[in-house]
């Protein structure tokens, strides 16, 4: 079940940030009425916070596999401001 979810914020991760490139890509070209720039932005925002909360959360997900003095393995937090 776990997996399950892990595989649906995946998707719904990738779909969200497809849809902010777009968005993006919308806003760059230029063509759009001010309402409707506006209603991209604020999608656009919303989309980014979906997306780093979707980060934080993978994040807190990944472990690293550490080798010990004696040789054998233990798996860890992952903190990538720390150094191994």
């Amino acid at each position: 079940m776990a997996e399950q979810t892990s595989q649906t914020s995946i998707a719904d991760f990738e779909k969200s940030l497809n849809e902010l490139e777009t968005l993006v890509r919308d806003l760059e070209q230029g063509e759009l009425s001010l309402e409707q720039s506006l209603s991209a932005f604020e999608r656009g925002v919303r989309l980014t916070r979906e997306c780093q909360q979707a980060l934080r959360t993978a994040e807190q997900r990944v472990e690293q596999l550490v080798q010990l003095d004696d040789g054998s393995l233990e798996t860890r937090p992952f903190h990538p401001d720390e150094s191994v």
